[in-house]
C-alpha cells in the first residue's frame, strides 16, 4: 500500500513543477504529516524530492528527475482502453486519432498485456442513449468538437427553445453526452452556459484561440447545472398519502431528489406517510403517481384528487 503511494507521489511531482503538502495529501488521500514522512522516505531512497519552505512552498523534484516506473499493469491497461467510447469518438470525428493512439499504446505494452483492449471490450460496453429513442448525431457536432479540442472561438447561430434564432460568440470549454443528447458547455460573455448541439443552425470555427479559465471544472459544472435544471422544472406541489410500499416506490416513479426530500420532510398519518411532493405539473403527476396504484392517495389539490377518482372509477368499471 505504501509502496504504491510513494510511486504515485513521484509520478505526481514528475508531472507538475511543484505541489504543496495539502495538494499532495488530497491526491494521495492521506494527511499532510504522512506526506512529509513519505517525502523523507523517498529522499532517503535516492529520489531527489526537495521541500521549499514558507507559505508559497511545496515539494518538487530536483534536476529534472524522471522515474521509469511508468509500466502499466493489466488493470491499468484495460482501464485505459475503456476510456475510448467508439460511438462518441466517431461522432466527434476522432475515431482515426483514437485508433492510432490505441495502436501506439498497444505497441508500447509488454507482450503479456497487448490483449488488454480485447479483454476490456469483451467485458464492458457503454450504451449511452436511453431506451425507446434512436440516437442522432448532430450535424454540426464535428466543428464544435474541433473548437473544443483546439480552444478556438466559435461564431454560432442557435435556435432557442421558443424557436427564435440568436447569434452567439462562444468559447467552447467542453462536450457532454447525456442520454444520447450532446451538449456543449461554453463561456458567453462573462458567464458559462449550456447549449444543445443539435440546436446550432450554423457554426464557424475561428482562427483565434482563447485562454481557458484554469478554475473551470467540466464535471462539477455539469453536475451543478443538471441539478439546477431538475429543480427548475418542478413548479407545482401535490399532497399525497403513501403506504409503506408506496413510499418505497415513490423515488422510482417521480424525480428521485424531490421524492427523497418529500419523504424526509413527511409526517406520519394513520400509519402512512403524508408528504408534499414537488412535480413538474399536475398533468405529469397524474402519469407518474398512477403507477403507484392503491399505494397512494392524492389529498390536494382538489382538481388532481378528482382526476384520480375518475381514473379509479374508470378502472373499476372496466374490470367489473
Amino acid at each position: 500500500m505504501r509502496a504504491a503511494r510513494l510511486i504515485k507521489m513521484v509520478l505526481l511531482l514528475q508531472n507538475r513543477p511543484s505541489m504543496t503538502a495539502a495538494e499532495l495529501a488530497a491526491e494521495l488521500e492521506v494527511s499532510e504529516r504522512t506526506v512529509t514522512r513519505d517525502a523523507l522516505a523517498l529522499s532517503e531512497a535516492g529520489v531527489p524530492v526537495y521541500a521549499d519552505r514558507g507559505r508559497a512552498g511545496g515539494y518538487r523534484l530536483v534536476g529534472g528527475y524522471r522515474t521509469r516506473l511508468t509500466g502499466l499493469a493489466r488493470g491499468e491497461a484495460e482501464a485505459l482502453f475503456l476510456s475510448g467510447l467508439p460511438g462518441a469518438l466517431r461522432d466527434m470525428g476522432l475515431e482515426d486519432a483514437a485508433s492510432a493512439a490505441r495502436l501506439k499504446v498497444s505497441a508500447a505494452l509488454l507482450p503479456s498485456l497487448r490483449d488488454a483492449h480485447e479483454s476490456a471490450a469483451r467485458r464492458f460496453h457503454l450504451d449511452a442513449p436511453g431506451w425507446y429513442q434512436e440516437p442522432e448525431t448532430p450535424e454540426l457536432l464535428a466543428p464544435v468538437a474541433e473548437a473544443v479540442w483546439d480552444d478556438r472561438w466559435v461564431s454560432a447561430r442557435y435556435r432557442r427553445g421558443d424557436g427564435e434564432e440568436v447569434e452567439r460568440e462562444l468559447q467552447p470549454y467542453g462536450l457532454v453526452l447525456k442520454a444520447g443528447v450532446w451538449y456543449v458547455c461554453a463561456r458567453s460573455g462573462s458567464s458559462f452556459r449550456t447549449y444543445r448541439v443539435d440546436r446550432f443552425t450554423a457554426v464557424a470555427v475561428g482562427e483565434e484561440r482563447f485562454d481557458r479559465d484554469p478554475v473551470f471544472d467540466l464535471p462539477s459544472f455539469w453536475e451543478e447545472r443538471a441539478a439546477e435544471f431538475a429543480r427548475s422544472i418542478l413548479r407545482a406541489e401535490v399532497v399525497v398519502r403513501l403506504t409503506e410500499a408506496g413510499a418505497r416506490r415513490l423515488p422510482y416513479v417521480t424525480d428521485r431528489t424531490a421524492a427523497e426530500e418529500a419523504l424526509a420532510a413527511g409526517t406520519a398519518e394513520d400509519g402512512q406517510a403524508r408528504v408534499v411532493l414537488r412535480v413538474e405539473s399536475e398533468e405529469v403527476a397524474v402519469g407518474q403517481l398512477l403507477g403507484l396504484g392503491p399505494e397512494v392517495e392524492v389529498l390536494a389539490p382538489a382538481a388532481l384528487r378528482e382526476r384520480f377518482a375518475e381514473a379509479a372509477r374508470g378502472m373499476a368499471e372496466r374490470y367489473r
